[in-house]
């Protein structure tokens, strides 16, 4: 049996990414690390915590290992397992193992997407025995000072088949996200894209009348990554009305009467009647 070799090369965040603090997030999460607590980031998809992640790795200097959760992860594949070839068995670490070994930050994305059986494995790291348990090989693998598990989860999708069991989220402490404000947003924007300050205060106007449509026929509003998607395009050339409706409009529903009150929202010119989704209520 052969074990195969950890590097730290391949998850190293090398360029410092563009990161727009909304409060005290940063603080809080380094706060959290020096004293080897781990974190949960909260908030809708699309506002910045992923890229929040990155920009703390590379201020900390340690590499990043993201896990994108889903319902078919089982604790094998964040732990490890054994692969036979031709030659040889070997033991190949998984994200998680590997992130232990090495120091790093640990980001398991979507958290409440993985199966509570899978995600029950964390729960020795979270705590103060800051352990995990590789029970195919017999090994205890002991975190580093530098080691960090972090983990990330939308409340908006929340339900009882999908939400964090309290074993779980009394582990870490939580720093909640939410769209930047407006002239926050639109310097984001500015700066991810290269569009001016006239169309980034557009995009941000329009965001805020969708996501005042959550729960009133979309599940989420216009996200940040999304409106930078929108002026990416715009700046490629592309002209307002398609950029909108392939970057916005289309991403955010399928349902026609909603479509059609995204684009009266877009461009009210072009639209005399409002659709009735829109129009506010009189209660």
């Amino acid at each position: 049996m052969k074990a195969h070799a950890v590097s730290t090369e391949g998850y190293l965040v090398k360029r410092e990414p563009y990161y727009e603090p909304q409060g005290d997030e940063i603080a809080l999460f380094e706060a959290a690390y020096r004293n080897q607590i781990p974190v949960l980031l909260k908030g809708p998809t699309g506002c910045g915590k992923t890229r929040f992640m990155e920009h703390m790795a590379w201020r900390l200097s340690r590499p990043l290992v993201t896990v994108s959760c889903h319902d078919d992860l089982t604790a094998s594949d964040l732990v490890g397992r054994y692969l036979i070839t031709a030659a040889e068995t070997a033991w190949v670490d998984g994200p998680l193992a590997r992130a232990v070994r090495i120091g790093a930050i640990c980001y398991l994305d979507e958290i409440v997407e993985a199966r509570k059986d899978t995600t029950v494995v964390i729960h020795p790291l979270a705590d103060d025995r800051r352990v995990l348990p590789v029970e195919k090989t017999g090994e205890l693998l002991e975190a580093t000072p530098e080691f960090c598990l972090a983990i990330s989860y939308n409340p908006g999708y929340q339900s009882v088949l999908k939400d964090l069991k309290q074993s779980t989220r009394q582990r870490f402490i939580a720093i909640e996200f939410d769209y930047p404000a407006s002239e926050l947003e639109r310097r984001i924007i500015v700066h991810e894209s290269g569009v001016g300050a006239e169309i980034a205060d557009k995009l941000v106007k329009f965001a805020g009348m969708t996501r005042n449509l959550k729960g009133n026929g979309l599940d989420e509003g216009a996200s940040t990554r999304l409106l930078v998607h929108a002026a990416q395009l715009m700046q490629r050339g592309v002209a307002p009305r398609p950029a909108c409706a392939a970057a916005l409009s289309l991403a955010l529903s399928d349902d026609p009467e909603m479509l059609a009150a995204i684009v009266a929202a877009q461009f009210p010119r072009h639209s005399p009647t409002m659709p009735r989704c829109l129009q506010p209520s009189m209660s």
